[in-house]
Formats: C-alpha cells, sequence, structure tokens
C-alpha cells in the first residue's frame, strides 16, 4: 500500500466519518475522566498517600491508553482524493492509489465497508459502519461511485 505525501484539503472527493462512533467515544472519555475524578478526590489523603509513584504512573499511562484509544475511535475517517484514498482506522492508517483498490462491498449485515486491494487483501473500513444506517449506506455507494470513476475496479488475471 502506497504512501505519499499530504496535500490541502481543498482537493478531497469525499470524506466520511461516522457521528454515532465519535459521539458515543466522546460520551465514554468524559465519562471516564469523571468517574476518575471523583473517585480521586473521594478517597482521603491517606488512601491517596498509600498509592506508591509507580502505582499512579500505572493508573495513569492505562487511563492515558483508554482515552488514546476512544480519541482515535472518535477520529475514524475516509477521505478520497482524485488519485488516492485514505483510510484513518483506530489503530492504523492506510493510504492507497486508486489503482490498488479492485472492490468496495458493504452488503448487508456486514459490519463495515470492506476495501479490497489487488492482492486480494481485505481492509475494513471502520469509518462507514452499519451503525450509521442509511448514512453509511449512501456514503459506501458514493465512495464505490468515486473509486470506479478513478480507476478502481478488479485487473484481468494472467491466464497460466
Amino acid at each position: 500500500m502506497a504512501q505519499s505525501e499530504p496535500r490541502p484539503a481543498g482537493d478531497r472527493l469525499f470524506t466520511f466519518h461516522p457521528r454515532i462512533v465519535a459521539l458515543m467515544a466522546g460520551g465514554m472519555g468524559l465519562s471516564l475522566i469523571a468517574v476518575f475524578g471523583v473517585i480521586w478526590f473521594r478517597l482521603s489523603p491517606e488512601d491517596q498517600a498509600t498509592f506508591s509513584w509507580f502505582q499512579r504512573i500505572t493508573l495513569l499511562a492505562f487511563f492515558g491508553a483508554v482515552l488514546w484509544i476512544l480519541y482515535r475511535m472518535s477520529t475514524l475517517r475516509v477521505t478520497a482524493y482524485p488519485d488516492r484514498l485514505r483510510v484513518r482506522n483506530v489503530f492504523k492508517s492506510y493510504t492507497l492509489r486508486w489503482s490498488e483498490i479492485t472492490a468496495l462491498r458493504f452488503r448487508p449485515g456486514d459490519a463495515w465497508l470492506q476495501l479490497f486491494d489487488a492482492d486480494d487483501n481485505r481492509l475494513g473500513i471502520l469509518a462507514v459502519q452499519a451503525a450509521e444506517g442509511a448514512r453509511a449506506s449512501r456514503a459506501a455507494k458514493e465512495l464505490a461511485a468515486v473509486a470506479r470513476d478513478h480507476g478502481a475496479g478488479p485487473r484481468p488475471r494472467p491466464e497460466n
């Protein structure tokens, strides 16, 4: 999967990010901050003092990791440019040239849009999720149309 340099936002053909996941992740993040804050400040100074620095740092690291994952969930997106498709999932981002994409599928019952590359690898595009309902279906159709218009599609296989 090819990497390319970022371009200005003006040449974006299509961008989609899920609202429901962003709202859920934001709500969970705020709830987590509130609950941990209340618990910590409700502890007496004597109880707070029983936590070693190592334990405090471990709790903060865990807390930070959970908040980072929630942040990444809230920033899922798929963006189409004239020469490439950019997919931002939770743990990894991908950039593919249109010629590397052979299919986009979002069938009934699928949790999210699936992209197939020229090597028949499947990549889940988490930004287009079934939880978004008709909005996700429209986005999948629109993205498929953009992909077709820019050269994505099945490639002829050499015969043996």
